[in-house]
């Protein structure tokens, strides 16, 4: 498995990995669906790629395929002394792919860009509904230090 930056051209293959799983067929396009709701993706794509405290990223695997995805924003603060912050979003592995390692590894690497990045704290946030995940981001070292609110514009 090698981290990349996402190209264009993985957009389909991400969306599909967003959608793959029990939350995310609730949100995201099914592959039928995805050429009437391009246009939204695209502009959020070009909107990370052009924003240069975002970092969108894929996990590819044997032959190229993107088995895996995962956003980084950095963040700067004033709090913490102007600490920034690495925040690790919208991780996805290949349901085919799940608990071999895939996720750990992408976890690692987006660390590895955060210390790069000269972050000095990575943090996450995980929907409620997602047990495993958490179990799997508690050994990672993440600890479940602060209780998250979201509210809904759409």
């Amino acid at each position: 498995m090698r981290m990349r930056r996402a190209r264009a051209a993985d957009l389909p293959a991400i969306v599909a990995l967003l959608a793959d799983d029990m939350i995310g067929r609730e949100r995201e396009a099914a592959s039928a669906e995805l050429a009437t709701l391009a246009p939204q993706y695209v502009a959020a794509f070009a909107a990370i790629e052009g924003d240069p405290h975002q970092l969108l990223a894929v996990a590819e695997g044997e032959g190229g395929a993107v088995i895996g995805t995962l956003q980084l924003s950095f963040i700067p603060g004033l709090s913490r002394r102007g600490l920034w912050r690495g925040q690790i979003e919208s991780v996805r592995v290949a349901s085919s792919e799940r608990g071999g390692g895939i996720g750990r590894q992408m976890f690692e690497w987006a660390i590895a860009q955060c210390r790069e990045r000269g972050c000095g704290l990575v943090q996450l946030t995980s929907d409620k509904r997602r047990p495993a995940a958490h179990r799997f981001y508690e050994t990672l070292g993440f600890v479940a230090s602060h209780e998250g609110y979201k509210l809904d514009l759409g």
